[in-house]
């Protein structure tokens, strides 16, 4: 296992620029910036090195300490989650408004955790507003560093107190990992299976749509292999997202998918795959992500059919016996007809929130790595289309299908190059026919295939022959 960096813990009131400074200091923009308060709700990890010195960055939700209940109590829980595991911790307060009643008791509240904090007087964008602006805040505390965390002004000089005691060398490579988002409608259960995958309380879990903003990434080692879990903020359709903070969530969910080698699409079992569903399942065919669809909920979903059953029998209509696997095997041809250009793609039910089939999810996942990564030696592709019967696919009467050659140019996701005697590209439905009996023969589980062609010139002399086969 890797050894952990120290903890650097960035927190503060709402909207007083932590995830500005978060992203100075990891060189990213992962957190959302805007001018609207309480876009940040759980815990944003990246890594910095300043000066050879390498230590892990944490962007915390704006903190309320009075206020205990619902989203605003689950940020200070999970910041708290934070603080009690940071080497340093650097509070953000607004140089231009002063110490408020709410920056004096989350300072009282870190100091009676044992963290005493560094404070960034953020906002200063001159040296007289560095020495005005910073002079109130000794009141909190000892440790005042006036700085701008959108222009960089006294960052240099916050870093090197932050960083003195972290020894310099350079951090141990991490272990080689699998990118998973967790993609899907708000409210489907994402951080809740989240939290059941890696085993903690990561994600703020609401019954509030949309309570998830930023994309919460987490490493998980497990059996020796490490997953790193990505849970989006819910996509919405256009029409519905209004908040500027909604805008951006949806925007940067799209993104972080682009990151991700596994896309989980959570749907809701209860409800039944929606064509809100179909739209968030085509973004991630699209771009090539590997897919499992994950129909979460089951326990409820059983529990729906297993008062259905008994409210027949009261009625006195025909009762037959409660059998959860056969619900299974008539509920999945329902969710494959909604998502047919998901065919490839694996269908698992569970609940996220009791942990059943958890196990399974976590197989498939390694199977569908596997897949992904599989290659298929150039031999024995071609030994494989000899044997295919190409004309069971339609092809233009014109010039029937001949492929004298294929190959694998790359994998993640399996990309395959033919050599044919087309002068145009084939049909859609003929690749869809080369693709099922490609996966007859090897498989790939999960993973979209891919195919380049390379084509006849037009008027070309050469005769059709077959190229020399490479074994």
């Amino acid at each position: 296992m890797t050894a952990k960096l120290p903890s650097i813990v960035i927190v503060g009131r709402p909207n007083v620029g932590k995830s500005t400074l978060f992203n100075r200091l990891t060189g990213t923009r992962r957190s959302i910036v805007t001018n609207e308060p309480g876009i940040t709700r759980d815990r944003i990890y990246g890594t910095a090195n300043w000066e050879g010195r390498s230590f892990e960055v944490v962007d915390t939700g704006g903190i309320v300490p009075e206020d205990k209940a619902g989203i605003p109590g689950e940020i200070l829980r999970q910041a708290s989650v934070a603080i009690k595991n940071a080497a340093r911790v650097i509070q953000i307060v607004d140089g231009r408004t002063g110490p408020t009643p709410l920056d004096q008791e989350l300072a009282q509240l870190l100091r009676r955790a044992g963290k005493p904090p560094i404070l960034a007087v953020n906002k200063v964008d001159t040296p007289q507003q560095a020495v005005d602006f910073s002079a109130p805040f000794y009141e909190l505390g000892d440790e005042v560093f006036p700085i701008s965390a959108e222009h960089g002004f006294g960052v240099d000089v916050l870093l090197d107190a932050v960083t003195e005691e972290i020894p310099k060398g350079e951090p141990e490579p991490e272990a080689p990992y699998v990118n998973i988002a967790i993609i899907g409608r708000p409210n489907v259960g994402k951080s809740t299976l989240l939290n059941q995958l890696v085993g903690a309380e990561r994600s703020i879990v609401s019954a509030e749509p949309g309570t998830t903003r930023d994309a919460v990434d987490t490493v998980v080692e497990r059996n020796g292999k490490a997953y790193r879990f990505l849970d989006t903020a819910g996509i919405r359709r256009k029409g519905k997202t209004k908040l500027i903070a909604e805008k951006l969530s949806v925007i940067m969910a799209r993104q972080h998918l682009e990151r991700a080698d596994i896309a989980l699409l959570v749907a809701d079992s209860a409800q039944g795959i929606t064509s809100h569903d179909a739209t968030i399942a085509s973004y991630a065919e699209q771009s090539g992500r590997s897919v499992i669809i994950v129909m979460n909920k089951w326990d409820l979903a059983l529990e729906a059919a297993q008062d259905l059953s008994s409210e027949k029998k009261k009625r006195g209509g025909k009762f037959v016996a409660f059998n959860a696997n056969k619900l299974v095997q008539d509920y999945e041809p329902l969710v494959r007809a909604r998502l047919k250009f998901l065919s490839y793609a694996p269908v698992v039910f569970l609940s996220a929130k009791t942990g059943e089939n958890i196990d399974r999810l976590y197989n498939l996942i390694d199977k569908v790595v596997e897949a992904r990564n599989k290659r298929i030696s150039t031999g024995e592709l071609n030994r494989w289309v000899a044997k295919v019967d190409l004309t069971r696919g339609t092809s233009p009467a014109s010039r029937e299908v001949k492929i004298f050659y294929i190959t694998q140019a790359s994998t993640a996701p399996p990309t395959f190059v033919l050599f044919t005697n087309q002068l145009k590209p084939l049909h859609f439905s003929y690749q869809r026919f080369l693709e099922n009996e490609l996966r007859k023969e090897f498989g790939f589980l999960g993973t979209p295939i891919r195919f380049t062609q390379r084509l006849k010139k037009r008027g070309s002399r050469n005769r059709e022959r077959r190229a020399p086969r490479k074994s």
